[in-house]
């Protein structure tokens, strides 16, 4: 064996090897859970409680201070790293602007059993949209943030559920699709065993999608949020954050497109 077949041989191997590595540790690479329970202190330090707060076995985190009186329930579904308990901003945003809001908590994270895959917690989200509106009458909306709005729009397609609108921040097209544009010199798109395929999806959802994009986006680049953009056939509208990138989106619940946003969704609860 002359050296350039030697050299060709041993770059197959360690590329085979490479694909099956990433295959059998891929969920290791798109899941980045927050194990930790928070506690009732912590919770109460940040003004929230579990929901539902049934025998200490909750689906997600609700403003413990929170009245009775709501134009609507916004299920907020985060991205894949850390928990509920790091997105309170969703609630800072929305809840003045009228909206009850539950931070949807993912099976295998803050402190929840259960397995970390596409069928799991798209399972959960819709369990947890049907106990909100058994809870609470008002009309529903999902928001997803990165991973969170492929559980979105995965839950949202289920055939018993009817939401009122959806508000997707930082979303892709599907994660194959994803996986592939930034690992292009792997066989992503097969590789890949969680679709969460917002795409088709939502190709049939015919409530109105707010979606947001951040331009200098690292993580999912514009031309995969895009392609979702442009694959609705329900009314849309689009925000687009110059500058920002995937975790530095405005989260502050000043900034004007929280109301415009929801003023899209909901305009008739207004």
């Amino acid at each position: 064996m002359n050296t350039a077949i030697k050299i060709c041989f041993y770059a197959a191997v360690g590329y085979s090897l490479l694909v099956l590595l990433i295959f059998v540790l891929q969920r290791r690479m798109i899941f980045f859970p927050d194990r930790e329970r928070p506690t009732a202190d912590v919770l109460h330090t940040m003004g929230l409680g579990y929901w539902p707060d049934d025998s200490g076995a909750y689906k997600g985190l609700i403003c413990a201070r929170a009245s009775n009186h709501f134009r609507g329930t916004v299920i907020a579904f985060h991205g894949n790293a850390g928990s509920a308990r790091h997105r309170d901003y969703f609630i800072h945003a929305l809840q003045p602007l009228g909206y009850r809001v539950i931070l949807a908590e993912y099976p295998g994270y803050g402190g929840r059993p259960g397995k970390l895959n596409e069928s799991a917690l798209v399972q959960d989200a819709v369990d947890t949209i049907k106990q909100a509106r058994v809870a609470f009458s008002a009309p529903i909306y999902l928001l997803g943030e990165s991973m969170g709005c492929g559980v979105a729009a995965a839950a949202a397609a289920a055939p018993d559920i009817s939401t009122a609108g959806l508000i997707l921040i930082t979303p892709w097209d599907s994660l194959p699709d994803l996986a592939q544009t930034l690992y292009w010199y792997l066989p992503a798109r097969l590789l890949t065993r969680d679709r969460f395929d917002s795409v088709c999806n939502l190709q049939s959802y015919d409530r109105p999608v707010a979606m947001a994009i951040a331009q200098n986006d690292e993580v999912v680049p514009n031309k995969n949020s895009m392609r979702l953009f442009h694959s609705l056939t329900a009314p849309k509208r689009l925000w687009q954050f110059q500058g920002a990138g995937h975790n530095s989106w405005p989260t502050d619940p000043c900034a004007p497109w929280w109301r415009e946003a929801m003023d899209f969704v909901a305009p008739m609860e207004r």
